[in-house]
């Protein structure tokens, strides 16, 4: 079967929003579908090609987080109802939906990125090489490349970008300005604590979760926060295995930073239109499917 790079559904599925990997139906007036294709991005630019089987595991592994911080955290409240397929959707559809679909409720999402970092890395460390400081917050001097920040993780927001446009790292005042105080810092802790679970779950399965994004949505008629989109896959998170681990230096991985690296030593960052060579793909996969391994516990069963 060959990678998805594209989602078509009947008209009464109404296409709501085409992101770099989901496409959003509408169900119902409550209900959308969240469709996960193969396509694959980094430096916020799509590939020409996908990665075959990413959009199903990208889903499994995002359900198999919401189950699992639903248990471990009380009160929260998520947005995932459950991985069937619409009843009314043509059973020509099936096949090709099944694994990579997720019902989800509909709700109004806060325009910003809720990014928590535990260890210094990517734009982080670039930007406290500069300016010795993590988006505008002073942290300490001193620190190296992938250490783990002293103080504990970092709530370190960005704004949510336009298509074609980049998100931009901001300080968290920022987005307490764009939302309003009092739900930025319940998002601020929401976020803090659900990292936390997170990497003690992970840690304890070889695998060093350095940063995540998670975006979180609005219940008008509770004022609850909600848990929404993707959660710590290897699209949004940062993963390193523990067992090679050394402070000083970028990290083996198994998320998308392989791809960003080969981008940047080909001088293709940033760059439209690139078709990643089948090693460059098959790699890529590979690492995908040993951190939902990992995380999950079972063997990923592809589909021939």
């Amino acid at each position: 079967m060959a990678a998805l790079t594209d989602i078509v559904l009947p008209e009464n599925f109404r296409l709501l929003a085409r992101g770099k990997v989901r496409h959003v139906f509408e169900i119902d007036q409550e209900t959308l579908l969240f469709v996960a294709t193969d396509r694959i991005s980094a430096y916020d630019v799509v590939m020409k090609n996908g990665v075959r089987e990413k959009g199903s595991l990208l889903t499994q592994l995002s359900a198999f987080w919401f189950r699992y911080l639903s248990r471990t955290i009380p009160g929260l409240r998520t947005h995932f109802i459950s991985l069937d397929l619409p009843r009314h959707l043509p059973p020509s559809l099936h096949e090709q939906l099944r694994r990579r679909s997720m019902q989800v409720r509909k709700v109004q999402i806060f325009p910003i990125e809720a990014i928590v970092r535990g260890y210094i890395t990517g734009s982080a460390w670039k930007e406290y090489q500069a300016r010795g400081t993590v988006h505008g917050m002073k942290v300490q001097s001193g620190l190296r490349e992938s250490e783990e920040f002293p103080g504990g993780p970092l709530y370190t927001p960005s704004t949510k970008a336009e298509p074609g446009s980049n998100d931009e790292n901001i300080h968290p005042d920022r987005a307490a300005e764009i939302i309003g105080r009092k739900y930025a810092d319940c998002i601020r802790n929401l976020a803090i604590n659900l990292y936390t679970k997170a990497r003690e779950y992970a840690l304890e399965r070889g695998i060093i979760i350095a940063d995540t994004k998670f975006e979180f949505g609005l219940d008008t008629e509770t004022s609850e926060v909600i848990l929404v989109d993707e959660v710590l896959t290897p699209d949004s998170s940062r993963f390193w295995p523990a067992s090679s681990y050394k402070v000083g230096q970028g990290q083996e991985s198994f998320d998308k930073q392989y791809l960003r690296d080969w981008l940047t030593s080909y001088d293709l960052k940033g760059k439209p239109d690139v078709e990643m060579p089948e090693e460059i793909v098959g790699n890529t996969a590979n690492k995908y499917r040993e951190a939902y391994e990992r995380l999950v516990g079972t063997k990923w069963e592809s589909v021939s």
